[in-house]
């Protein structure tokens, strides 16, 4: 049995399954199996309302699958379903991991397409505060000033942005434990480094407290800050969870959480299942649960809302999935309330360790729900902006 073909990263994802293309032995089928098979695959990385896009091709012996089973011979049925199953699930999952922390090419050329480069097609008089021109601006026949306006543009001595200078301290390491010690000071690695020779270059602004901009030797790269830790927070409890030990912090004080009777008893029920995730919850009267311990990793987290949200997720995927795909969802609303917030200022250090964390950890090109991380932009399509090429 041979699989081969080509499948899009989880940033390529589309809203339905028309751009999945299978094959059996050079037969097109739409097989269930095989389709349940690739969203299985990439079920870790993409929101459930969301579709990959694949065109695989699978080779099997002949004796060991009927293609009679549908008039149109569209539908084909496995002799070892869980054989076929296993091995498209490990092939891509195997695939995916060695795209790292890549993204979808066509996050960048989105990001040029919504480029509009000012042409200067007006043909007044040139700009002044007392006299702008209506030339050019569809529906405007006449501007005049208010008398009392300030002759000084609104926002223009507003900050913004935040810019860093240039990084002449140590080298930054590529493992994440090594960048979580340059964050807080503690010794880094003693072999220089230019940042900009990473993958994700180095930090040099922050935009609207939360997206990063770095200079790559070829380009820049743009970052939502936090997708970005969002994705590094899920994939080390993911981690630990497989290894079972993940850390946990007691709270100082228990904190009650007030629900609703059915959700507090829905919560409780996943007390076990919780446990395993860091959370330590249990019942407490009729219509609320007690928590006594967070993963530690969450930090100060907002234990009230954490508890809401996952009473939310059990609801809405309780009977539709299954337990290990309902923890999954329980363990990204975890990640998300553990994150880097928008609108978190942060260092120069803190900005370049996120960025060495990213290139250390698989799959951090998008966050839990598939959407991009980061978006590199190329010189090359730069200087395109600016009519140089």
């Amino acid at each position: 049995m041979r699989l081969s073909g080509y499948a899009g990263l989880p940033t390529y994802s589309r809203g339905n399954a028309a751009h999945q293309y299978l094959f059996v032995n050079g037969r097109p089928v739409k097989d269930r199996l095989l389709q349940g098979a690739l969203r299985g695959a990439y079920a870790d990385f993409l929101a459930r309302d969301r579709h990959p896009a694949a065109v695989l091709f699978l080779d099997i012996d002949p004796l060991y699958v009927d293609v009679n089973v549908h008039p149109a011979k569209a539908e084909v049925r496995f002799r070892d379903p869980a054989l076929v199953r296993g091995l498209i699930v490990g092939a891509l999952r195997h695939a995916l991991h060695a795209a790292g922390h890549r993204a979808s090419t066509t996050v960048a050329a989105d990001a040029m397409a919504g480029f509009q480069p000012h042409t200067g097609v007006s043909t007044g008089p040139a700009y002044s505060p007392s006299s702008p021109s209506a030339q050019g601006f569809s529906g405007w026949t006449s501007w005049s000033q208010p008398a009392a306006a300030a002759q000084v543009l609104p926002g223009l001595n507003e900050r913004s942005a935040r810019v860093e200078p240039r990084w002449d301290g140590p080298s930054w390491p590529s493992h994440p434990a090594q960048a979580n010690d340059l964050a807080t000071g503690h010794s880094p690695l003693a072999t220089p480094l230019d940042p900009l020779d990473y993958p994700l270059g180095a930090a040099r602004g922050q935009l609207h407290a939360n997206y990063i901009v770095a200079q790559t030797r070829d380009g820049l790269v743009i970052v939502d800050q936090h997708a970005a830790h969002e994705r590094l927070v899920y994939e080390r409890m993911k981690a630990q969870m497989a290894e079972g030990s993940v850390t946990r912090q007691a709270l100082l004080t228990p904190e009650v959480v007030d629900l609703d009777p059915a959700e507090a008893e829905r919560v409780a029920s996943r007390a076990e299942e919780l446990a395993e995730m860091g959370l330590i919850v249990e019942a407490f009267g009729a219509g609320a649960v007690l928590v006594r311990e967070t993963p530690a990793m969450l930090g100060d987290t907002d234990v009230q809302g954490l508890i809401r949200d996952i009473a939310d997720d059990l609801a809405e995927h309780g009977a539709a999935l299954s337990l290990k795909e309902r923890m999954a969802e329980v363990c990204g609303t975890m990640a998300c309330h553990g994150s880097v917030r928008s609108g978190r200022i942060l260092s120069a250090p803190e900005m370049n360790a996120l960025l060495r964390q990213m290139e250390a950890t698989p799959h951090s090109g998008q966050c839990n729900h598939g959407r991009p991380t980061y978006v590199e932009l190329k010189l090359h399509d730069l200087e395109k902006l600016f009519g140089r090429r």
